[in-house]
């Protein structure tokens, strides 16, 4: 089997370098034009046209497309650069997999919502970006259903690695100079591993290339529910009891208003996952021991 990943040096890229290794021949691109059997390549999702023509190239039996434009709150004025990655692009991924009958695996995110209540989205709910990054995300969903390919839509939430730069690794750097910390109280989800997006990805492809009848938009994300407090104080706290010296002493709740942002935030980051667990037949470990592998890999490099 030939898969084509796009976004491979991205956190969820890096993940699925990995774990589709084992399924086939992985061609793996980034913004960068690459010299391969298949000739001169690029993943840049900016460029339509040189996308198009890289597809037809490699013609790959699956597409996975970890690669998105993720600047959340400059996509409120980068707006045409914004649409063309998150939907255009992702246009062009499912009319050429519609041509070549291969199946498209691309991610988006729990900001096609509306980001209100305290219940767990459904994929069946009421989709209402609060944001444009959302809109762009939630275009590209529509985009690629409309044109009828095989596809598996993950939305996800609060994604994080040990490589590159993260939430929680920021809070471990700002608890080393600062003796208090001001961290929002509000807004709630799960933080998921792209370890776990990876895993669950590759797991899922495999089962739907023999059932295509499981296609469609799934929610991913591990178990539980934390607010970026309690996420802070987890992970302070782990550092701790590694020994890692830490300055800081208070971590002070503030609401989401006190910390204004260009692009609107949710509230409610809440995925309800039943139907990924059901069709799959997956387990979604509980946030927890994700993060916690994250940070001993972060606290013992």
């Amino acid at each position: 089997m030939k898969i084509l990943l796009l976004g491979k040096n991205g956190q969820v890229g890096w993940e699925l370098q990995r774990s589709l290794s084992v399924l086939g021949e992985v061609v793996a691109l980034d913004r960068h034009t690459l010299s391969t059997a298949y000739g001169d390549l690029s993943g840049d999702l900016s460029d339509l046209t040189g996308l198009r023509e890289t597809i037809r190239r490699v013609q790959p039996q699956v597409i996975v497309n970890a690669a998105a434009y993720t600047a959340v709150d400059k996509a409120e004025t980068d707006r045409e650069l914004a649409r063309t990655v998150n939907a255009l692009a992702s246009q062009v991924l499912a009319e050429e997999a519609l041509q070549l009958d291969a199946l498209l695996v691309h991610y988006s995110t729990d900001y096609v919502f509306d980001g209100t209540g305290t219940t767990a989205w459904k994929e069946t709910d009421k989709v209402a970006p609060g944001n444009y990054y959302g809109a762009t995300k939630l275009e590209g969903e529509q985009l690629i259903t409309a044109t009828g390919c095989k596809h598996l839509i993950f939305r996800t939430s609060w994604v994080y690695a040990a490589r590159g730069n993260n939430f929680a690794k920021t809070m471990l750097r700002l608890a080393k100079d600062r003796t208090s910390l001001n961290v929002i109280a509000d807004q709630i989800g799960a933080p998921t591993g792209a370890d776990l997006l990876a895993d669950i990805a590759t797991a899922a492809l495999q089962q739907t290339l023999v059932r295509p009848e499981l296609c469609g938009i799934y929610h991913l994300a591990p178990a539980g529910e934390v607010s970026w407090h309690a996420y802070a104080e987890f992970a302070i706290n782990f550092a701790r009891i590694q020994g890692e010296p830490l300055a800081v002493e208070t971590i002070n709740p503030i609401p989401t208003t006190e910390y204004p942002t260009p692009a609107q935030r949710p509230l409610n980051s809440r995925l309800n996952t039943e139907k990924l667990r059901r069709n799959f037949s997956l387990h979604l470990p509980d946030w927890q021991s994700g993060v916690t592998r994250m940070l001993m890999e972060v606290l013992n490099k």
